[in-house]
């Protein structure tokens, strides 16, 4: 009886503790959930819950609730669980790093691009990188893979599937010619080398891409990435200059040569094999050619008075450089706000956007600007246009009452975002589709 007794105490026991851990484990969870639906609530009515570029998309009955994907995401409040499957936050600030892709245990995640609303144009490519134009192949930022160690990877794959293809009997100047110095042009010339590939790369400004055009020392935000014929690469923060030795030293280590300052205007398919001109009319001929440009091609320009004034630019490089002016920067997204920023403790800054709010930037930028407002470090102007430029001044319009102000200003930065080549592409054949949440990267 007595060991009856002693049995029933502690079942009973058992039984309490496993309710009590129930009990409490449900009320965090709901607790959580409702954290994280007042997120989305927020995002929403600040417009930071529909993406902007690749981004992650959950399958909810595949979803067992790991949370791997939001630890690994080095972004902040880009996803989270809610009523016990993971979601999306705010996704206009997902840069497509695909950490979450890759940590999800059950594969529930697919990274898309463009929504059923919003559709983003991606050139036409199959899974060996080839354009519907047989032996011109893309990789990187124009094929929607901005993140450097994913369009380091593309670059690689890339060549190495073209590799297999090249016909030496064709009369050429080059197995093939990489036009693009970014992260994916970079590891596209260095595997050409490494597969013994005649190549030159040209690029249409400074080795380095999109990440030459970043202020000098810009944190930039990356992943541990395998360089051909370096090795492996674990970083998560570094400089742009840091980055940039890097690719200089592996490139010198290599006797790669990249043709700086040679903008490629066309490339027409000729005597099966293409011809590439650049804008200095200098010919090439190439078995193979692989596009590794950029997502934003020539900077969106305001089309305004003034515009080509040497006082204007398109991009920052060296802003310890500059002090004591008057400054315009015109934007609204994160280049915009990281040069006020940059721009403020030396300078006399406004900010002139045309939106009524930062609805697509980064949260630590958008704490930072927030601060700088707060403490008048930066003259911010909502619902605002540039009008004119002038040798001294600027003139500013007010979009909602239509008042125009001059502006005292001896420079004059704009972030108007950038174009997607589209011409360049068709001009070579290449098609060019409107991708409404479609999958670029998926698990088999």
């Amino acid at each position: 009886m007595e060991v009856l007794t002693e049995n029933i105490i502690i079942y009973s026991f058992i039984a309490i503790l496993f309710v009590s851990i129930v009990y409490f484990y449900v009320r965090k969870e709901k607790k959580n959930s409702k954290i994280v639906e007042e997120k989305i609530k927020i995002a929403k009515e600040e417009g930071l819950h529909e993406p902007v570029s690749l981004h992650p998309v959950v399958d909810v009955n595949s979803c067992i609730q790991t949370g791997a994907c939001i630890s690994a995401c080095p972004e902040h409040d880009i996803l989270g669980i809610l009523n016990g499957k993971a979601t999306t936050i705010n996704a206009s600030h997902c840069v497509g790093h695909g950490a979450c892709f890759h940590a999800c245990p059950t594969h529930a995640i697919t990274l898309c691009i463009g929504t059923e609303k919003r559709g983003v144009d991606i050139p036409h490519v199959d899974q060996s990188f080839e354009t519907n134009v047989p032996g011109i192949y893309i990789a990187g930022e124009i094929g929607g893979m901005g993140l450097i160690r994913n369009a380091v990877e593309q670059g690689k794959q890339a060549v190495e599937n073209l590799a297999k293809k090249i016909d030496k009997h064709i009369q050429a100047d080059y197995d093939i010619i990489i036009i693009g110095a970014g992260p994916a042009g970079i590891s596209a010339s260095l595997t050409a080398k490494k597969h013994n590939l005649k190549a030159i790369t040209l690029e249409q400004d400074s080795l380095g891409g999109t990440v030459f055009t970043f202020p000098r020392k810009k944190i930039v935000m990356t992943s541990p990435m395998d360089i051909p014929l370096y090795g492996k690469v674990k970083l998560r923060e570094t400089t742009k200059m840091e980055l940039l030795d890097l690719w200089n030293n592996v490139l010198g280590k290599n006797e790669i040569v990249i043709k700086e300052q040679s903008k490629v205007e066309s490339i027409v398919f000729q005597d099966k094999r293409f011809v590439v001109e650049t804008a200095s009319k200098e010919q090439f001929t190439t078995r193979k050619v692989l596009l590794s440009i950029g997502r934003r091609g020539t900077p969106r320009k305001l089309n305004i008075p003034g515009e080509v004034s040497e006082k204007v630019a398109y991009r920052l490089l060296e802003p310890e450089l500059i002090s004591n002016k008057k400054i315009v920067v015109v934007g609204g997204g994160d280049s915009a706000i990281e040069t006020a920023l940059l721009l403020m403790d030396q300078n006399q800054v406004t900010l002139s956007y045309r939106g009524e709010s930062f609805g697509r930037i980064k949260v630590g930028n958008n704490q930072k600007i927030k601060e700088a407002i707060a403490q008048k470090q930066i003259d911010v102007r909502f619902n605002t246009n540039l009008k004119s430029i002038e040798d001294d001044k600027v003139k500013i319009v007010d979009l909602l009452s239509g008042e125009v102000t001059d502006l005292g200003n001896d420079l004059v930065y704009i972030f108007a975002g950038g174009e997607l080549p589209t011409q360049f592409l068709e001009k070579a054949g290449i098609k060019v589709d409107k991708k409404f949440g479609e999958a670029v990267l998926k698990h088999d």
